[in-house]
Order: structure tokens, then C-alpha cells, then sequence
């Protein structure tokens, strides 16, 4: 039988790979997420999308104790006994997962000493494939008070060594913004105008969003290049779960 598109329906669609999503810090940022990779599945199959059918499989696990993540420092030893955990739950029924949040992505490299069956799809590695094709020499990086310190306890500590790094004037202002966007909610009409003054203050003319919580107040007026690393993680693990390109030319 064939649906509407040409292409050929059965009752058993071929098995595309699993993506799972680790949320927690905050649980809005995994929501972000998980919409961005259903948006870019839809962008990369085109005409052949049909809807629910071509939707990826997606395992989303949201643990509020990740969220001591924002005093890494301080909280390492019940962070990742948390993340841990988390893995144990997403990481066996998937074959590609993210971590949405910036500052959680300090693990990555912990977690790929557990060996663990799925992939990883880390912020630090998609960021350095973007920084490649995009010959960017020059970044402000914004994000919470452990990604900004660019010390030891920094997801982002190598990224001098890539590009140019701008760091925020008033670090903690932003961090304040960042906990502000998790207390109240991205909606909070005070949240937007604290963004664009801080914004404004960089002289980069790209901006990175290296905290979740930020692209989702990120639609104000501004000539600087806001780069969300939420977008390329989405971009990638939509990749991941693509039909094989037979699949879809099954529907030219």
C-alpha cells in the first residue's frame, strides 16, 4: 500500500537508531531539545516526511538532581552519581543521546572511560566541527558561572585553543539570569532585556549560547551572530536517526 507521499507503507517501517536526551539543567532545556531534533528530522527528510511514522524514537529521562550542576565544583561527587544513574536508564536503549546542558558536558570525557554502547553526542565536539566549517576566529562565550570560569571545572576549558574567546564583563550577572531563567520560566517578561544589554556589551561578533537555558530567551534584537549549541546537537542527532538513504528514495 502507499500513502499520500508514493512511498510505500507496511507494518514494519525499517528500524532507524534510538536518541535519548538527558535532562535535569534544566528541565526546559530538554524540551528545547527534543523539539529542535523533531524539527531538523523533518528539515532533513523533506517530502519524504509523513509525519508521526518518520518521527525518530526518542528516550527522554529528566533528573532534577543534574541540576546541581550549576556549583559543579562544588556538588562533582552527587552530580555524577546522578548522571550515573541516568545513563543506566537511557544508554541501553539507545544508540545516540545528548546531554542538554552545557555545563553537564564536563563529563564527557568520564563517560566515554565507561564504554558504554551508545554514543555520545557531545556539545564540545559538535562545537568543533561548527568552528571548522564556519572558520569562525573570534567567540564570546556565555554561559553559567562553571562553563565561564574556563578553569578545570569548564566543559569549554580547550576552546582557547580552537578560536579567539570573549568572555562576558559581568560573569555573574549572567550566571544570576541563567538561575532567574530556570526560577521563573522563559516567559518571565524581565528575562529578555538583561539577555540583550549583556549582548550588547561583547565585542565578538558571534556569540555563543553555551548555556541551555539561554536560546530559550534568545529572540532579541541584535546584529551579532547568536550561535545556540542546542541547534547543532539537534542537527546531529537527527542525523543519527536517519532512514537509510534507500528509504527515502522511496518516495521520488
Amino acid at each position: 500500500m502507499q500513502n499520500d507521499t508514493g512511498r510505500t507503507t507496511t507494518g514494519a517501517e525499517p528500524r532507524r537508531a534510538s536518541l535519548g536526551i538527558i535532562a535535569g539543567s534544566g528541565p526546559e532545556a530538554g524540551l528545547d531539545l527534543w523539539a529542535k531534533v523533531l524539527t531538523r528530522n523533518q528539515q532533513l527528510m523533506g517530502e519524504a516526511f509523513r509525519g508521526d511514522l518518520d518521527a525518530p524514537r526518542v528516550v527522554v529521562v529528566s533528573e532534577p538532581r543534574l541540576g546541581l550542576s550549576m556549583d559543579l565544583a562544588a556538588n562533582d561527587a552527587a552530580v555524577w552519581a546522578a548522571m550515573r544513574e541516568t545513563l543506566d536508564l537511557v544508554a541501553p536503549q539507545v544508540e545516540a543521546y545528548a546531554i542538554a546542558c552545557n555545563t553537564l558536558n564536563w563529563y564527557a570525557p568520564r563517560i566515554a572511560e565507561l564504554g558504554l554502547a551508545a554514543e555520545l553526542v557531545s556539545f564540545q565536539d559538535v562545537l568543533a566541527d561548527w568552528i571548522a566549517r564556519s572558520g569562525t576566529r573570534k567567540l564570546a562565550l556565555l554561559g553559567a558561572g562553571p562553563v565561564t570560569a574556563m578553569d578545570a571545572w569548564s566543559a569549554y576549558r580547550d576552546l582557547p585553543q580552537q578560536v579567539e574567546v570573549e568572555l562576558p564583563g559581568d560573569a555573574a550577572a549572567l550566571h544570576r539570569l541563567i538561575e532567574d531563567v530556570k526560577r521563573l520560566g522563559s516567559g518571565h517578561a524581565a528575562l529578555r532585556p538583561r539577555l540583550a544589554e549583556l549582548v550588547a556589551g561583547l565585542d565578538a561578533d558571534a556569540v555563543l549560547l553555551a548555556c541551555t537555558e539561554l536560546p530559550l530567551i534568545a529572540d532579541i534584537e541584535t546584529d551579532k551572530q547568536l550561535v545556540d549549541v542546542t541547534d547543532l546537537v539537534a542537527d546531529a542527532l537527527a542525523r543519527r536517526a536517519m532512514p537509510a538513504p534507500a528509504v527515502l528514495q522511496q518516495a521520488g
